[in-house]
């Protein structure tokens, strides 16, 4: 720098880099002519319905353009016979919003990826995916069936919580069934909850499955956030009220350890990336599916051993066996919908969960309405060994 205070030479370092980000913000000021294309993510339509799609793009176009609509589809269907798309769709001068219509044919889904031939209207990323259902009464009645059984799932942890307060008692409940169901629904949660709220985990399932919608939905997020805390209640009311010396068993504690050793190794492959995160944690649900499968074993054990179902409350198998009736009866009744049966294996966690608890819930109810009516006295002085 010069005594008259201008620059002589090269500018110093920080100077340049100051120069350097103001010609990026000026360069991406003069890009700002560049459009984007924005589209509804999913369509639903009645069978031999019609509709229209909206189209809109950031700002107006000088000159008049073509959309083409490049149509893929993941069904058994030709796509043709599910739905009615126009080829090309014009987008009129200085106009930023054009709509165009479809036609639903047939039951399924299609998937349309939108292309312009304009290289300032971006659009490589836009898809709409048209689900064409039988009737959108049945699509009601799916969702009224979906809210029942998701409050009678959410509803049937608390008489447990009752039963426990009101004979300041844990007696008759089994520690096994209590580790397991908290670890189920610890490992529940995380695996609503990633793919949920995360957006690399969602990255990675919508570019696995480009057709798909993520089947994680609030209520799933809540559902199993709240009966981990109810879980959590429990454990507390054991460490607080008479338990009469029950602990976990050495089988529970080795099903534990085997449980998060998979899930610290399979953490280590995600690190070091042999797994996707997206499969890492679908490994959490079927940590919860493998729960499901064991949880209840203890409990109906404990029951037939003690010959009394005193302490495991029954409100809570009544509001569970609702829950897990009306879960399977919606999968049934979307997939006939949707024309699609694989929607009942789809979701193996959620199928998995309905099913195996309404043959334990029968379980439980045979065995307290009929076979240990009346509980023999002194059932509470003596429990059994887990081991």
């Amino acid at each position: 720098m010069s005594v008259t205070g201008r620059w002589t030479g090269e500018p110093p370092p920080l100077l340049l880099a100051v120069m350097v980000v103001l010609a990026a913000l000026c360069s991406f000021t003069a890009g700002q002519s560049d459009m984007s294309l924005f589209a509804p993510q999913v369509i639903e339509l009645e069978e031999n319905s019609q509709a229209g799609v909206a189209l809109r793009s950031s700002s107006s176009l000088k000159e008049p353009a073509e959309v083409y609509v490049n149509v893929t589809f993941h069904s058994r269907k030709n796509w043709s016979s599910i739905i009615d798309l126009p080829e090309q769709v014009f987008f009129p001068e200085n106009r930023t919003l054009v709509v165009f219509n479809v036609s639903a044919r047939g039951v399924g889904q299609v998937t349309a990826f939108l292309q312009s031939n304009d290289s300032h209207l971006h659009s490589s990323r836009v898809r709409i995916r048209f689900l064409v259902v039988r009737s959108n009464l049945l699509l009601v009645l799916s969702e009224v069936i979906g809210w029942i059984y998701f409050l009678a799932w959410s509803v049937s942890f608390y008489p447990q919580v009752w039963t426990n307060w009101t004979r300041k008692s844990v007696i008759g409940l089994n520690f096994d069934f209590l580790a397991l169901n908290l670890t189920g629904f610890l490992a529940y949660s995380i695996f609503n909850v990633g793919l949920f709220w995360v957006p690399r985990i969602q990255e990675e399932f919508l570019q696995r499955n480009p057709n798909g919608i993520n089947p994680v939905s609030a209520n799933d997020v809540f559902f199993s956030l709240h009966a981990l805390l109810l879980c959590l209640i429990y454990v507390f009311q054991a460490a607080a009220y008479e338990r009469g010396g029950q602990r976990v068993s050495r089988t529970g504690g080795i099903l534990l350890l085997i449980g998060w050793t998979f899930v610290l190794v399979s953490l280590s492959l995600a690190v070091a990336g042999r797994i996707s995160w997206l499969d890492y944690l679908y490994y959490f649900s079927y940590i919860k599916l493998a729960v499901t499968l064991i949880k209840y074993v203890p409990q109906a054990v404990m029951n037939h051993r003690r010959r009394s179902t005193e302490g495991w409350s029954i409100g809570n198998v009544l509001l569970d066996f609702t829950g897990g009736t009306l879960s399977v009866a919606q999968m049934i009744l979307q997939s006939y919908n949707n024309d699609e049966w694989l929607l009942v294996f789809g979701d193996p966690t959620k199928f998995g969960l309905g099913l195996i608890s309404i043959l334990f819930d029968v379980l439980f109810m045979t065995q307290h309405f009929c076979l240990y009516r009346a509980p023999p006295p002194g059932y509470e002085a003596v429990t059994p060994s887990e081991d």
